[in-house]
């Protein structure tokens, strides 16, 4: 693991693969850490021929936290249903996005490959919208394009990611069970989640960083207008079983996003399972080879 110092704040990444390869950033979604891009997935992209790293972003895992900082998310999340701007977030995707690309950085890497997850997807949308002479190409994975006319989350997904997590580490682990809600119901495994919420329990259990983030993603406002214009290869990947952010909002964004190839999986929710990782890291790495500078 390395730190990176960006502004006034450090990130924890790790990279994959040989430096002289071109490189892979890997972006996150809401809470999640570096952990959630599996080893073994980051080294199937590497063994492509690609250098890959993977982070933390701020307020989650080993990167510097916000700590203290105060928002009521569930105020924000209300009055941004009702359609009003959100202008008082600690921070916004912009922000997160620069974060980003602070880490490349630190690498010395001026232009890489962006392929984010969730709220992950709507930073590498982003990081492509602002500084598009610096990503190669953007893969946006089970994300939307910001529009509030388009998000229809289910009542029951919605109260999951709304509602407290268990702050005890065992009532923590039982609870993980719970997000076999949006999950991939073909793979979803108790044991294997159980598993999972150990081991990023263990390393960084920070639930406060969610409402931030979470007001981040409220206070960004719409992408659309700027990711019809943009011009950066992309591929769209979004799963038929996603109950969090249903798969119309991937068909949106690559109705949106002009040139865009769009891939729906029958059997994927809002995880990346295992056993769909050898089409997800085929296609991601087929899109990449064919994107060039």
């Amino acid at each position: 693991m390395t730190r990176a110092r960006v502004g006034e704040m450090e990130f924890e990444y790790e990279t994959f693969g040989l430096p002289s390869d071109p490189a892979i950033l890997l972006v996150m979604g809401l809470g999640a850490q570096l952990i959630h891009w599996p080893e073994r997935f980051c080294q199937l992209l590497a063994d492509g021929g690609f250098r890959v790293i993977r982070f933390d972003n701020r307020d989650a895992g080993l990167s510097d936290k916000l700590d203290g900082v105060e928002v009521d998310f569930l105020a924000l999340v209300a009055a941004a249903l009702e359609g009003h701007e959100i202008d008082d977030a600690p921070y916004d995707l912009s922000d997160m996005a620069n974060d980003a690309f602070g880490i490349l950085d630190d690498l010395g890497i001026e232009a890489a490959h962006i392929v984010g997850a969730s709220l992950g997807g709507m930073i590498a949308q982003t990081m492509a919208i602002e500084q598009p002479g610096r990503v190669v190409s953007l893969t946006s994975i089970m994300s939307s394009t910001g529009s509030r006319e388009v998000i229809d989350i289910p009542e029951d997904s919605l109260g999951l990611l709304l509602a407290p997590a268990p702050t005890e580490r065992l009532d923590y682990l039982d609870y993980s069970v719970n997000y076999a809600i949006w999950c991939s119901k073909k793979y979803f495994d108790a044991d294997l989640a159980r598993e999972f919420a150990a081991a990023s329990y263990d390393r960084s259990h920070y639930p406060e960083g969610s409402g931030r983030q979470i007001a981040a993603l409220l206070a960004s406002g719409d992408r659309e207008p700027h990711l019809a214009e943009m011009d950066v290869p992309t591929l769209v990947i979004h799963g038929r079983d996603d109950r969090l952010l249903l798969p119309h909002l991937g068909e949106r964004t690559a109705e949106i996003i002009s040139g865009s190839n769009f891939l729906l999986l029958s059997d994927m929710g809002h995880d990346l399972p295992e056993e769909l990782w050898p089409v997800l890291v085929d296609s991601i790495l087929s899109h990449l080879k064919n994107s060039v500078l």
